[in-house]
């Protein structure tokens, strides 16, 4: 993590402290619009408009579900995890490839971790910004194996590995948004770490990451109204 960070950009890391920010603002919205803080409960006005749901978006065409979602949590634990991941990922990302390209690989990831969600289950109302999160380890993935770091010097292969088992083995968690999100993350880092800086090219960097969102978006809506590869959820 020091040498992500020794390689800097961006003094602070901005862009980490307001995502959390905006989370935890809509976290404290949705539960005072009925929402409770031990979570389990699905239930709110906020959270029945914006979690990620297959018949809303193919039958209703509530297209913003694939963006809202992701900043809406079921419970207080739930989002205390996940910002917690992005208060210590965040930041080695940001400084390392500067705001404006973190917050691409953000949101890029979240919304090709709707896309995975909805392929798995559709059926199954989904929130979290674990999607995300998981699209900033896998940016930071790849920016430490171009800048020769390993992955489990670092710690981060250990981090996913431990995440993995958990998305898996706990009820409840989604592995299509995880997976859907770290794979946005993988190649939204390719493309800012291949294209952006050793070809010196990063305005078809960011195009390229806007093409991965625009994909993201169209396939997340196509397998909307579908049955899913695992329409009950996936546990051990």
């Amino acid at each position: 993590m020091r040498t992500a960070r020794s390689i800097q950009r961006s003094s602070e890391p901005v862009g980490t402290y307001t995502l959390i920010v905006v989370n935890v603002i809509a976290f404290i919205a949705e539960s005072s619009g009925g929402g409770t803080l031990t979570g389990g409960s699905g239930t709110g006005t906020i959270y029945e408009k914006g979690a990620l749901f297959g018949p809303s978006i193919s039958i209703q065409h509530q297209y913003w579900r694939l963006l809202t979602s992701g900043f809406l949590h079921d419970g207080f634990e739930h989002i205390f995890f996940n910002m917690l991941f992005l208060y210590f990922i965040g930041p080695s990302l940001e400084t390392t490839i500067g705001r404006l390209n973190f917050f691409v690989v953000y949101f890029v990831s979240l919304l090709a971790g709707s896309f995975g969600a909805l392929l798995f289950s559709p059926g199954i109302p989904t929130v979290g910004a674990s999607g995300a999160c998981f699209g900033v380890l896998g940016a930071l993935m790849v920016v430490m194996h171009d800048r020769r770091v390993s992955i489990w010097s670092s710690g981060l292969g250990i981090l996913l590995v431990i995440n993995v088992v958990f998305s898996v083995a706990i009820p409840g968690i989604s592995i299509g948004g995880h997976i859907g999100g770290f794979v946005g993350g993988l190649i939204t880092g390719w493309l800012f770490v291949q294209i952006g800086e050793h070809k010196r090219m990063p305005a078809a960097a960011l195009a390229g990451c806007v093409i991965v969102a625009a994909i993201s978006v169209v396939a997340a809506i196509a397998v909307a109204g579908g049955h899913g590869l695992v329409p009950n959820g996936l546990t051990l």
